[in-house]
Parts: C-alpha cells; structure tokens; sequence
C-alpha cells in the first residue's frame, strides 16, 4: 500500500510525549512490512538543526490559501529508511520556535494558523508530488482537518488524492479548540461550521472534524476506545463519538524494540535479558550514584517519568510523600510541564534530598536509565489512552504500578488477581489505593522469588510492533 502519515511529533526528530515515539515505530513497522510511505511534519527548528536531518534536500515551494491571503512555505526532504520519505513542512513564521505548542507558559496564540497551514501544505504536497495514496493516517488535533481538507482539494482540482482516510485520537483531551473567527482560515464552505461539523459550544473544534470526517476512526487501546464513548472520559465530545461507532477501533500501540529492548539498548551502562539480569544491578548502581544515594542502599527504587500534568496522577504520588520519607525506599521522577508541579516536586526533593530525586528536563538518555534502574514505575494516571512507559518498564523488568483506565489495564496483569500471569500491579486512581499499591509493591519486592516471577513473566510479553502493526494492515486493507 502507499500510505501517508501526518503528524505534529515524530522520534528521533521532535517529542513531547508518546505520539512522536508511536507515530515513528508504526511508520516504520509499516515500511519495513514493505509499504510505501510518505510521512509529514512540521518543520520546527529544533528538527532543522538537530542531528538527525542531515542531507535534507529543498524539494518543493508551494502556496497555499489561508482567509483571503496566499502563504508560501518550502519542503525538505529526507529518506530515513527505505520505504519511508520524510517531508518536513518549513515556514519560519510558524514553526521557527523553541517549542512545538506552547512557549512554555501557555499555548501560542496561534496555533490555528500554524496547523491549518500544515495540514493544507500536505495536501497541496499530495496534488504536487502526485503520491495517489490509498491510506492518509491522521493523528490528533494538529492534523484532524486533513479529511475535510483532502476532499474539498479533489473537489476543486478534479483529482484523487486518497482513497481513504484514518484518523488516530491519541488523547481526546486535546481538542484544538479555537475562536468561531479561526474558521476563516479553512477557506471551507461555510455549513460546516455548525453543530454537525465543526462547530463546538460557538467555537471551532478541529478534532471533531477528524472525528466526522475521516473514513475510520481509531484510539490507541481497546479500552480507551470503550471509556471515550461516556461522560467521564470523552471530554464533552462522547455524543460525537457515539455518532461512529460503527467505525470506531482500538487498537493497541507497540513499542519499538529497535530503541526499547534492555539486551541492546546503547544508552545503558550494561545489558541484559529475561535469561540474565546481571546488567540491571548495574543500572540500578547507576542511578543510585547519578542522585548521589550509597551504593549500598537495598530497599526498592520506585521510578516515574511523565509531563507534569495532572492527568498523570502527580497528585497522587505528592500526597503519598509520607511513605516515601518514612519507608526504605527511593523515588525518582522525571519530566518536566507544568510549574505548579515542577515547584511541588523541587520542594519534595528538598525536604527529603535522601530519598526523593528529581530531574527536570526532556532527556532520552535518563528515561533508558529510569526504566532500566528502577524496581517499581510508577504510572497512577486519571486516564491513559494507551501508554508507553508501562511496556517499556515489563520489557526492563520494571514492575509496573498502574491505575485501572485505559490502555493500562490493556498491558497490564495484576500479580494479586492473577498470580501466575501477573506482570505489575493495578490499583484506582485515589490517594488511599495508591498508597495501598506502595504497601504492595514493598511486600512484594521483599519476597525475592516472586518479586522475580512477575519480572520474568513482564519481560517476555511481546509488545513489538510486529505484533502491533498487523491490526493496522487489516485495517487498512478493511477500509479499502
């Protein structure tokens, strides 16, 4: 098939979160599959002068219609894998910044146009390259008015430019919800902004264009998929997502075993495997040393890595600081977002330097070495579409502790409810259960045989996209 992607975040070029790290194992799963892939994204100047673009070629100028103005841009061009073309979107205006989203403060004011303009420079990238692609794969906000957008372009040119098209909610908390005004930069005719298009409470929602208007519709767990149709979790948008259900799928992301595998993972001291788990203890030294903790120290080291929101639970593990500072054990986080959070968790740190770590900072490096070192990872979410960390950490031998939503209880077994096939420990998102799950996970840890059962057990569960991107090959093959 020829198949195009676009996306907001791509690994190793620009990530925020677990969308750049599935969108590039899922494209290149499929490329390797033997599938002919066009990948776009937006060509930020963090990606421009990164390590990774090197030998991009200028390949194309193009002009696009934004309100009554014409915008220009310009293409580069690389091809990372066989089978896979990249093409980053460059206008210097829009995305010649130091953060993709936000200024680290708020959201840029203008994010509509910087998007809008991305997903109509695809298109138009589409009619100028002439790809004729049988699948367009959208995902998220920042590209969910790409099926809206293909269908008036083969309108007006007379041309086919998909056959079908995909649209992936990664999290449906993240709307693109814009002022009514920011609808004049679609140039779309103008019955669709209202209540069955893109109209949302007097606003423009761009998400609810994908959710309409894409052949298929997917989320990224099975579970998420089922929690999106009720109040609680669809974000004002389940009514929407109630209108498709019958094209409503989820399917479980992978992890890249390529970046995300403890017996080659070059960002480790040392390696190691199910069968030999020499190299753990050495990370685990690693870690201990890296907060300045002795060596020595025996008790379990409960690992987090997340974006300080408070979607990720945060509040949980701050209102559980009387176990951390009185039982023998360690915490570690990493991340960083939001500063309410950032200030909590510096004067945690602070009040209890022995025991609690914190590290403040986007480093790929230091997330290996968190998976790898930790005992326990930490993952209480109040929602959670599917969830990366929690494979990586059963792939490292990390046992997981998750709350009950989402994509967690897709991947996670819980060793209490099923003690043979127990690979990490669920619990509900409430200070009193995540606190309990704590007390568990200590009793655990200190019955040495059990404690390495579940890790065994956790590190030979396949989570490979080679498992994974089979469900999106049917997929596409159902919608074509």
């Amino acid at each position: 098939m020829r198949i195009v992607h676009a996306t907001s975040e791509l690994f190793p070029y620009i990530k925020t979160g677990g969308l750049a790290d599935a969108v590039a194992a899922l494209t290149g799963a499929l490329a390797d599959r033997g599938h002919e892939l066009a990948v776009f994204l937006p060509g930020y100047r963090t990606v421009l002068d990164g390590p990774h673009v090197a030998g991009a070629q200028a390949s194309h100028q193009f002009k696009v219609e934004m309100g009554d103005a014409f915008l220009s841009g310009e293409v580069y061009t690389l091809k990372p894998r066989p089978g896979l073309t990249l093409y980053l979107i460059c206008r210097e205006e829009f995305f010649d910044r130091q953060r993709p989203y936000w200024t680290g403060t708020r959201d840029y004011d203008d994010n509509d146009a910087r998007f809008i303009f991305f997903q109509k420079a695809v298109v138009e990238l589409l009619r100028l390259t002439d790809f004729k692609a049988d699948i367009v794969h959208c995902h998220d906000w920042q590209t969910s008015l790409l099926p809206i957008f293909l269908r008036e372009a083969e309108r007006r040119y007379e041309v086919t430019l998909a056959l079908k098209t995909v649209f992936t909610i990664h999290n449906i908390a993240y709307q693109g919800v814009f002022p009514r005004k920011s609808y004049t930069l679609t140039n779309l005719p103008d019955e669709l902004m209202s209540i069955d298009g893109l109209e949302y409470y007097d606003q423009m929602c761009m998400l609810k264009g994908g959710i309409i208007f894409a052949d298929l519709v997917t989320t990224v767990s099975p579970q998420y998929a089922k929690e999106i149709q009720t109040p609680e979790f669809g974000n004002g948008l389940d009514g929407v997502i109630g209108t498709r259900l019958d094209d409503l799928h989820g399917l479980l992301n992978g992890i890249d075993t390529a970046v995300w595998n403890p017996a080659t993972d070059k960002c480790l001291p040392a390696r190691y495997s199910a069968d030999d788990l020499k190299g753990k203890s050495i990370c685990r030294a690693k870690l201990l040393k890296e907060f300045g903790w002795s060596l020595k120290f025996k008790g379990p080291i409960f690992g987090m890595i997340c974006r300080f929101t408070a979607a990720k639970g945060l509040d949980l593990v701050l209102a559980a600081k009387e176990f951390f500072a009185k039982e023998n054990c360690r915490l570690i986080v990493l991340g960083s977002g939001e500063k309410e959070y950032e200030e909590l968790f510096e004067k945690l740190a602070t009040a209890y330097p022995a025991k609690v770590g914190i590290c403040m900072r986007h480093d790929e490096a230091m997330s290996h070495w968190v998976e790898a070192g930790a005992d326990f990872f930490l993952m209480p979410s109040l929602f959670e579409p599917c969830g990366l960390n929690q494979m990586y950490s059963q792939a490292y031998g990390t046992v997981p502790i998750v709350s009950n939503v989402g994509g967690l209880v897709d991947t996670v077994t819980d060793c209490a409810v099923s003690p043979a096939t127990g690979t990490g420990i669920i619990t509900v998102a409430a200070p009193t259960e995540f606190t309990a799950a704590l007390q568990r996970a200590l009793e655990l840890y200190a019955q040495k045989p059990a404690y390495a059962a579940v890790q065994r057990r956790a590190m030979l569960r396949d989570f490979s996209w080679t498992k994974a991107v089979g469900a999106y090959e049917q997929l596409y093959m159902a919608a074509l």
